[in-house]
């Protein structure tokens, strides 16, 4: 619960950042070993604020420290279900954490006890226990030119 309540308090605290932020130092890639990851996000509660995704190569940082990401991009909330577009991404494996930052405020919002009010998602939507999601629990391959993922929002609280 600790890393779940870690990663909704700080996934998105650079929410005014560009909308597309490569944080990870990415070498020269040959274009024909590179994809596109496109990532559904569904069941947002409302058209309040900023939706980000962040998308990690590796364990480090994951799920909850965007700015050491392979790359986040971040958008304000038009509909209840919403898509990114991670282009000329290398062939691998990745997960993806998103946040529903409702009030716009480039952090996740939290109650008197420190629970998170604001919604989040991890890439394969696994079941997420005390310890968080786990980066091995989240992982998906990229090994073609396009790969479609749906990531479901989920909020601890009703507003």
């Amino acid at each position: 619960m600790k890393t779940l309540i870690a990663l909704l308090l700080t996934l998105f605290l650079g929410a005014t950042a560009p909308l597309m932020a490569e944080n990870a130092t990415q070498a020269a890639v040959d274009p024909s070993q590179t994809g596109k990851i496109i990532v559904h996000v569904t069941e947002l509660r409302n058209l309040d604020g900023m939706l980000g995704a962040s998308l990690y190569a590796s364990k480090k940082g994951f799920p909850d420290t965007p700015q050491i990401s392979y790359a986040t991009l971040i958008k304000k909330v038009t509909s209840t279900e919403d898509t990114f577009v991670f282009e000329n991404v290398p062939y691998g494996t990745y997960a993806i954490s998103t946040l529903h930052d409702e009030n716009g405020n480039g952090k996740m919002d939290k109650n008197w006890l420190g629970m998170p009010k604001e919604g989040c998602g991890i890439s394969t939507n696994p079941k997420i226990g005390m310890g968080g999601p786990k980066f091995n629990d989240s992982v998906f391959t990229l090994n073609s030119k396009q790969l479609e993922l749906t990531i479901t929002t989920r909020y601890l609280f009703k507003k």
